[in-house]
């Protein structure tokens, strides 16, 4: 069984998801969990207690575990991941080019993971990322006029737009 596979398989009887596994510089052993109720401190230091105590077992090379949630602009890696986000806003980059362009930002939608689209505007969730980027407001969206159809096979990367509001709610 690969590395990968003996992680999956723990985490996953855990209840948790593994979103990504990495290797780092100097033995840095790096492995990313979800939950479908989001991820605490505590669940980062239960999976990181369990896969130590595997990797003892198991003889696994490494110099240093870090698991951690996969944050507010979470990567999507699995089909099950884009049914998961559907109607969320996402960053896509395609393998190929569709009218001219490999990078997309908009509202995924996933019925399953054959049948993908994003929603979209010429301004897109671009604009509005690289204000708030810039220390500006995010204006308002524009409604997406465009839709884009691909397949799971067709994404080179794709990760969830972050959504944070900071300003107060008045009661």
């Amino acid at each position: 069984m690969d590395l990968h596979q003996l992680i999956e398989t723990t985490v996953t009887g855990m209840d948790y998801m593994l979103v990504d596994v990495e290797r780092g510089a100097y033995g840095l052993l790096r492995v990313t969990i979800d939950h479908i109720d989001g991820i605490r401190v505590e669940d980062c230091e239960r999976v990181s207690h369990q896969l130590t105590r595997l990797f003892e077992v198991e003889a696994v090379d490494y110099g240093r575990l870090e698991v951690s949630s996969p944050g507010l602009d979470r990567p999507l890696r699995k089909a099950e991941d884009f049914v998961r986000f559907s109607g969320y806003p996402v960053q896509l980059k395609l393998r190929m080019a569709v009218q001219g362009r490999k990078n997309f930002a908009g509202i995924l939608q996933a019925e399953n993971a054959q049948q993908m689209s994003l929603l979209y505007s010429e301004e897109g969730l671009e604009s509005s990322t690289a204000a708030v980027k810039k220390g500006k407001p995010a204006r308002k969206e524009p409604k997406p006029t465009h839709v884009l159809n691909f397949e799971f096979a067709d994404i080179d990367a794709a990760r969830l737009v972050p959504q944070v509001d900071f300003r107060s709610k008045k009661q």
